[in-house]
């Protein structure tokens, strides 16, 4: 292979996560509008479903060749998964885009924090917090039109608490399953929990066609593309590169909100993205290698060999739902 070639592709690899990065929002976006049709639970049940019909034959690949199921790792995975979409949806039909996904990068924040071990992570989680205060006190601010929507907030933070749930199980799999194995799996797992749900809540409106398209739009933008592109610079590039960029997630949730659902932030909540933002990109750089797997391709990365290389584990931080 030519030096050159590869160097250059060393060198595009962080702009291709912030592609990944940008068609996530953007399937979060496109959640949004399917929201009134089908409800938060419909949303969840379509991704889940769908992502399991792309990442289930790439398993049976592996369980033909003899890998082997944990089922209680499966299902610990596998309800964290759908807990964590859950409130996530839940929020984003309560609250703006960025706004939810900056409370939900806590819950990934929070493990780094504990990663680093260091009087700079108590730094960095100062810091998150106050971005936080600012989101949740921005009505009580001079001029502010109204406060953002205390149950909205409440499923983000319930998002939060599940995706560091999610980030726990998610490498307790990847170490019991090899390749997409665990993660197939637990979609399978995601979609039993979510589907009953979702059809008593939306019945016939899941099976629309115009719903299912943009169900698997959300499933292909939000899962595939990020999870291709992704899975690829966890090979070509440090874990610690990797990390800090997806800790960008919640600048770019506002961005999409901005530019695709035109929600407009004041500048307090502006601030406190800015803030949650800058505390998520240092806490993972303090804590380096140690910087927790928060998003489906770390989790899988974990365990499988020709994506780690010889060097170990490593491991991702952060990037929502």
């Amino acid at each position: 292979m030519n030096p050159a070639a590869g160097t250059s592709r060393v060198a595009v690899m962080p702009l291709v996560v912030i592609v990944g990065l940008v068609c996530q929002e953007a399937g979060a976006a496109v959640a949004v509008s399917l929201i009134p049709e089908v409800g938060p639970w419909g949303v969840v049940a379509m991704r889940l479903v769908f992502s399991a019909l792309v990442l289930m034959p790439m398993a049976l690949v592996s369980l033909r060749r003899g890998a082997s199921v944990s089922w209680r790792h499966v299902g610990a995975f596998g309800f964290s998964l759908a807990a964590m979409n859950v409130f996530f949806y839940l929020a984003l039909e309560r609250i703006p885009l960025g706004v939810a996904v900056t409370i939900e990068v806590m819950g990934p924040l929070v493990l780094s924090v504990v990663a680093s071990r260091s009087w700079r992570g108590l730094m960095w989680a100062a810091l998150a917090a106050a971005g936080v205060a600012l989101l949740g006190g921005s009505g009580l601010l001079p001029g502010a039109e109204q406060a953002l929507d205390p149950v909205g907030m409440a499923y983000a933070v319930g998002a939060a608490v599940m995706w560091a749930a999610y980030i726990l199980t998610a490498r307790a799999a990847g170490a019991a399953m090899t390749g997409v194995v665990g993660l197939a799996l637990a979609m399978v797992v995601g979609s039993v929990l979510t589907l009953p749900v979702a059809g008593v809540v939306a019945g016939a409106a899941l099976l629309d066609p115009h719903a299912l398209l943009l169900g698997f739009a959300v499933a292909v933008l939000s899962s595939a593309i990020p999870y291709g592109i992704e899975l690829t610079a966890l090979r070509r590039m440090k874990a610690e590169t990797f990390a800090i960029l997806l800790a960008l997630a919640p600048a770019i949730a506002a961005l999409a909100g901005l530019v695709l659902l035109d929600q407009q932030l004041t500048a307090a909540i502006s601030v406190g993205i800015v803030l949650v933002t800058v505390a998520g990109v240092g806490a993972v750089a303090s804590a380096g290698r140690r910087a927790v797997p928060a998003t489906e391709e770390a989790a899988i990365e974990t365990a499988d060999p020709e994506v780690r290389g010889d060097e170990g584990p490593t491991h991702g931080t952060p990037g929502p739902g």
